[in-house]
């Protein structure tokens, strides 16, 4: 018997004002910026090939906003799961205050940790075995839920998805592939 596999690539957002003023928004509603704007363009046109059954978001308006700039003629639904982390008291604060390292299993203050994330994903990619076998699904989100798709579909450790993230190591790609059976 021939298992089918669902084919999940993965978008991040484009840049935002917060993200322009090194600011982390977390769970606040930030714009897209017209960069970002235009980095939602380009993404939709560098992946004009592929047959997408259906696109996810989450439901902050910077993952809807790139999702209808970059692929404004495939069906989307929002997904609460697939939101960013929950930064609480430092939701639009610097950069330099989000410390993905320090937030594994402690929540941020009034937030939510790394682990929370990742049994939101969680629920959302066993949710997507059941109704999505054998699509082709895409995904555009945020920082936490792609570093938590690293967790679940390779089976690496939070610290090591961390040392690995594009953000870090400067290795952006127009979409990262996870495949989920």
């Amino acid at each position: 018997m021939i298992k089918l596999k669902t084919k999940l690539i993965y978008f991040v957002h484009g840049t935002t004002f917060d993200n322009a003023n090194k600011k982390c928004s977390g769970w606040k509603q930030v714009k897209l910026n017209n960069l970002g704007k235009e980095q939602a363009k380009n993404l939709g046109k560098v992946n004009s090939d592929i047959n997408f059954d259906v696109i996810f978001t989450s439901d902050l308006v910077r993952a809807i906003d790139s999702a209808n700039i970059a692929f404004p003629n495939i069906k989307k639904m929002q997904d609460k799961r697939l939101r960013e982390c929950n930064y609480g008291d430092l939701d639009g604060e610097a950069k330099h205050l989000i410390i993905y390292e320090d937030h594994i299993e402690q929540s941020f203050p009034n937030g939510e940790s790394l682990k929370d994330v990742e049994r939101r994903i969680k629920s959302f990619i066993e949710e997507l075995k059941k109704k999505y076998k054998g699509k082709t699904i895409g995904i555009v989100a945020h920082r936490a839920p792609q570093l938590a798709f690293e967790v679940l579909t390779k089976g690496i450790s939070w610290e090591e998805a961390n040392k690995l993230d594009w953000r870090k190591t400067g290795d952006w790609q127009p979409g990262w592939e996870y495949n989920i059976d």
